[in-house]
């Protein structure tokens, strides 16, 4: 019987193992295959040029990196100022190493961290990146009570304290300095509202917006409830082409609206974005210049707890304003009302924008003439000649070209000769004096040193008129003559920007005023022999014979093109640029 017992439990265990394999694939050997790359490293932290500023004389970091190989990870080193401090031989997923290492005891000053893997080939991967210890922030401003670089953190260096994180909000690599803060949806983060200690503000950052959602809080102080008596609120709302920043001020009794400005929110920049809240007014700025003022109100902070940044939330979400998915960079808050001098030169202070990247299509210069006469696609300085200055006002950007008598700018024209050519810019016309230059590419005349005007190459483009009509001409060279086209004109007594266009082709030069053809004129190709300079602003040096000297006018945002723009393309340009 017991015989027969065993017989059939043996029975049950091979017709249980065979159900169980029932649907499951049988385990076969796949070989790995040659070992053809070498490891992989990531060093999320630190970042190259990581600034560390903390209270403490020495601390601790994190160091953050993940290593990935092909086949297998042989070993990985940390070393930081070429000593080891860490090892790793045993790794539980042998293609992938995520290792978080704390070093103890870091001092003040620069470091050099490298990780090193290598596979089981022998093949070796290293990434190193210098970083700094720093000593304690110390305000640069006065008034300044608050300062966040988010270079990879959310500490605060004047309190240095850590703020309160909502959700999951990252960093950029693409910061004005260094790193950015990145928002993301439903992310925030929040800090104590204890250094507001008066009713006077400002708060001054640099911004690049993400217009989706189309509504966002930017920074946020305000009570719970909808109250608006009380604390502050700044947003934006608007859509994929234009976002209008309002700022909202409660006053104990009453509410301020400062309906702001509108930014291109498809030009994908920085912009400095600031503004201010005193007794006697409101004011918001963009890139240092003044877009909307009102009266102004003491701040009543009563019930205002936190001051939320990239979010209205948790006290302001009740038109939609949540979490702003937007990169910001350098936040400042001060007790006190900045001046517009004053918020300029923090501006100017905290880093530089990234290098320009060409906007358009066979774009090869581009000069803004926001407070510098730098060419931003090859970063190239112009050449001043007497004293030119800026308006304190402009089109886009912070300000335009100011011309005075006597004064103008040169630039080398190596890259711009082209068979086909455009230029396009915004002007706002001075008729004093009634004939000048405005841009000019031409040979030397060494027949007539005092009064050159030799006209066999290059190009002149130039204005003459009285106090109510300017004409705008253009003249080009072609070798063995030259061609002209008598362009059209503007009111200079009505005291408008106006947009400036002219093309030259191989076998025509038109020019444009507002996006519209003035006039188009058959030619033949332009010669560009001698032409080694080009003048902004001025017929001088090398079209004085005529007398179209500096001209005393206002430019801005001056663009060429080696190509010849279509009426489409100007008028796309014109629209960008005016905010249309």
């Amino acid at each position: 019987m017991k015989i027969l017992k065993n017989i059939l439990v043996f029975s049950m265990l091979l017709l249980f193992a065979g159900s169980c394999e029932e649907g499951i694939d049988p385990i076969s050997n796949v070989e790995p295959g040659p070992d053809e790359a070498a490891p992989q490293i990531t060093l999320n932290y630190p970042k190259e040029g990581t600034r560390i500023q903390v209270t403490e004389p020495e601390t601790s970091i994190d160091i953050d990196f993940v290593v990935t190989d092909d086949i297998e990870i042989g070993n990985v080193v940390v070393t930081l100022d070429g000593e080891q401090i860490g090892s790793f031989t045993d790794f539980i997923d042998y293609r992938r190493f995520i290792k978080s290492l704390t070093y103890e005891g870091l001092i003040n000053g620069m470091h050099t961290l490298s990780v090193t893997a290598t596979d089981l080939d022998g093949k070796t991967t290293t990434v190193e990146v210098n970083f700094e210890k720093v000593p304690p922030y110390e305000p640069k401003f006065d008034g300044e009570v608050f300062y966040m670089p988010f270079n990879g953190d959310f500490m605060e260096l004047v309190s240095q304290e850590m703020g309160s994180v909502v959700g999951e909000p990252g960093f950029s690599d693409a910061g004005i300095s260094l790193q950015a803060y990145q928002g993301a949806s439903d992310a925030y983060v929040t800090f104590p509202t204890d250094i507001l200690n008066t009713g006077a503000f400002t708060a001054a950052f640099w911004y690049k917006v993400n217009a989706v959602p189309g509504n966002a809080g930017v920074m946020s102080i305000s009570p719970e409830g909808e109250d608006r008596t009380k604390g502050l609120r700044f947003f934006r709302e608007g859509d994929a082409l234009a976002q209008r920043f309002k700022l909202n001020v409660g006053t104990g009794s009453a509410e301020i609206w400062n309906e702001g400005d509108v930014i291109d929110a498809s030009a994908d920049q920085w912009i400095h974005i600031s503004f201010t809240v005193s007794e006697a007014s409101t004011i918001i700025y963009f890139d240092g210049e003044p877009v909307a003022t009102t009266d102004g109100g003491v701040i009543d902070w009563t019930g205002c707890d936190e001051i939320s940044i990239a979010s209205g939330a948790p006290n302001f979400t009740y038109w939609g304003h949540n979490s702003d998915l937007s990169m910001y960079d350098e936040l400042r808050i001060f007790n006190r009302a900045l001046s517009q001098a004053e918020l300029q030169s923090v501006m100017a202070d905290e880093g530089e924008i990234p290098p320009y990247e060409a906007k358009y299509d066979n774009e090869i210069f581009y000069m803004p003439f926001d407070g510098t006469y730098e060419e931003k696609i090859s970063e190239t300085m112009a050449s001043e000649t007497g004293i030119p200055g800026f308006a304190g006002e402009s089109v886009a950007g912070r300000d335009a070209y100011a011309g005075a008598a006597d004064s103008y700018l040169t630039y080398p024209t190596e890259g711009l000769t082209n068979n086909e050519f455009s230029a396009v810019f915004w002007y706002k016309s001075n008729p004093v004096p009634d004939r000048a230059g405005l841009l000019v590419a031409g040979p030397p005349d060494p027949d007539n040193p005092d009064a050159q005007n030799l006209r066999t190459s290059g190009f002149r483009f130039f204005r003459e008129g009285s106090a109510t009509e300017q004409r705008f001409k253009l003249n080009i060279g072609t070798g063995d003559g030259e061609v002209w086209n008598d362009g059209g004109t503007i009111d200079p007594s009505l005291n408008e920007w106006v947009h400036l266009a002219f093309t030259i082709s191989e076998s025509q030069t038109i020019i444009y005023i507002n996006g519209e053809v003035a006039m188009a004129v058959d030619s033949s190709p332009i010669d560009w022999t001698g032409c080694d300079v080009m003048s902004v602003m001025s017929g001088a040096p090398r079209f004085a014979g005529w007398n179209h000297l500096s001209d005393h006018s206002y430019m801005d945002e001056l663009r060429l093109f080696n190509s010849v723009l279509s009426q489409e393309q100007i008028q796309a340009i014109m629209n960008s640029e005016s905010g249309n």
